[in-house]
């Protein structure tokens, strides 16, 4: 019976260590006394930049996004990261699969500040964030049975229901991003959410990614294949929690005086809470002993 070796857990700590450097720096970074200021972007738009903190190079809109995943990452991402990491050394095939999911999370997340924030004095945590992020996902990956996960799993789990929910999943970042981005298109216009970028970063990773592996893991588990009860596991968790940092976006606009959609934002709850549901009922009917085979 493996353990989580040391690599991985060298690794959980140094992604532990500098996500809180970086959450913490956009915290306590000085404001100065700049006011926010428009440019006109390479579309020929008006932008307001944030002028003051870490982001001050970046948009009042993304700022305040950035920051409010900032605080989702302090608050649930580093210590679900802890959790799991501990979990998994014990061998605990919940706490590998949480590992796998929770790291997602932090590849995402540092992905997008990696290629879509301003350069700021930061630019290289990001960079050795998405680097180590990388490479532990990978390993978490590598360190799972996945032949064997259907047998670790109760009968009783509901794997129609939870496909249903990913599909759903895919079906709603694929409808609001191409709405946006074909109705730009029609009109000649910059899409929403543009601004000061040369291109839509959280849209490429939606699209290209999240929604692909949502609908593949909806089928997968549908049909009780090996691979749907992996990927579903990793959307499940890491959709949890970027729809939390979502959320959190949501809220910090509002508070910088971005005017947010009703609908979305309502859509955005429901989706956090059907996914916590979901979550906690695909970890609970793990019905194999705690410490499972994992590979070499």
């Amino acid at each position: 019976m493996k353990k989580v070796n040391n690599t991985q857990v060298v690794l959980s700590i140094l992604i532990t260590i500098l996500s809180l450097c970086a959450v913490g720096a956009s915290m306590v970074w000085p404001k100065g006394e700049d006011q926010p200021y428009e440019v006109v972007t390479l579309h020929g738009d008006t932008a307001l930049i944030q002028g003051s903190g870490l982001y001050r190079y970046d948009t009042v809109t993304l700022a305040s996004q950035v920051i409010a995943q900032d605080h989702v990452t302090l608050f649930i991402g580093v210590p679900l990261l802890i959790l799991a990491t501990i979990l998994a050394r014990r061998g605990s095939l919940r706490g590998r699969l949480l590992l796998a999911g929770t790291l997602a999370y932090f590849l995402y997340t540092y992905t997008s500040y990696a290629f879509g924030l301003a350069y700021n004095a930061l630019f290289l945590v990001y960079v050795a964030l998405f680097a180590l992020v990388l490479f532990a996902f990978v390993l978490a990956l590598m360190a799972l049975d996945i032949p064997t996960l259907p047998e670790s799993f109760s009968p009783r789990l509901p794997r129609r229901l939870i496909a249903l929910f990913l599909f759903t999943l895919g079906a709603f970042l694929l409808t609001a991003w191409l709405e946006r981005i074909v109705s730009a298109a029609l009109a000649n216009q910059s899409p929403y959410g543009l601004e000061t970028n040369t291109t839509l970063v959280i849209q490429v990773l939606d699209l290209g990614l999240i929604v692909p592996v949502s609908l593949l893991g909806g089928i997968l588990l549908w049909q009780r294949r090996p691979w749907g009860y992996l990927l579903s596991s990793i959307i499940l968790i890491d959709g949890l929690t970027y729809f939390l940092a979502l959320l959190a976006m949501i809220i910090g606009e509002t508070l910088a005086g971005v005017q947010m959609s009703t609908g979305e934002t309502a859509v955005v709850l429901l989706l956090v809470f059907f996914g916590l549901g979901m979550t906690v009922t695909l970890l609970r009917n793990i019905s194999t002993p705690e410490k499972a085979p994992v590979k070499a």
